[in-house]
């Protein structure tokens, strides 16, 4: 708190101001399989193309290590693309990298396609709608709310369907 809060006087609440002091940030990747209901996510300081290269070396060995291809929907933030795999791995291992995904993007602007975004407002209402002092106390309470909405196997309402789709971005989707 950038100014000491009030305590509470008989009659008064407890009075505090919204400002606070910024002591970092960081970045949250996550991959949300929503027939499953499983999330893989992980803390990074930084969303650079190396974070997002390592973050989905790490899905495809670690998740889907039995699978030739995985299916990934994403928005357009210029790390998720198979550059970042040769921009961080040898050319050989970048190349077997980006075989195994198959990118498809949302349109620019139309985030809101993706599901994992519905996942990211559930995360952010159930566990970070708080300070939260340090990055080790943010990964801890973020991997026990994914631990705990894997084991649920809690998956996603998607009401938005291909004909809906077809009205609303038609210029995106000839038939």
């Amino acid at each position: 708190d950038v100014l000491t809060p009030l305590a509470m006087k008989p009659g008064k609440p407890k009075r505090e101001d919204t400002q606070y002091e910024r002591k970092g940030v960081c970045s949250l990747l996550i991959a949300f399989e929503p027939l499953t209901g499983q999330r893989f996510v992980q803390i990074r300081k930084q969303r650079t193309k190396q974070d997002y290269a390592y973050f989905m070396k790490e899905l495809a060995h670690m998740r889907y290590s039995e699978v030739d291809q995985i299916v990934m929907i994403q928005d357009n933030l210029n790390t998720h693309t198979p550059g970042s795999f040769y921009a961080t791995f040898p050319a050989e291992e970048a190349f077997a990298l980006a075989e195994r995904f198959q990118m498809n993007y949302t349109p620019k602007h139309a985030s809101w396609l993706n599901m994992v975004e519905i996942e990211l407002s559930i995360l952010a209402r159930q566990c970070l709608k708080r300070r939260i002092g340090d990055v080790k106390t943010l990964e801890r309470e973020v991997l026990a709310w994914v631990e705990e909405r894997n084991a649920q196997r809690a998956t996603v309402q998607w009401r938005f369907t291909k004909n809906d789709a077809r009205t609303k971005l038609e210029r995106h989707y000839p038939i």
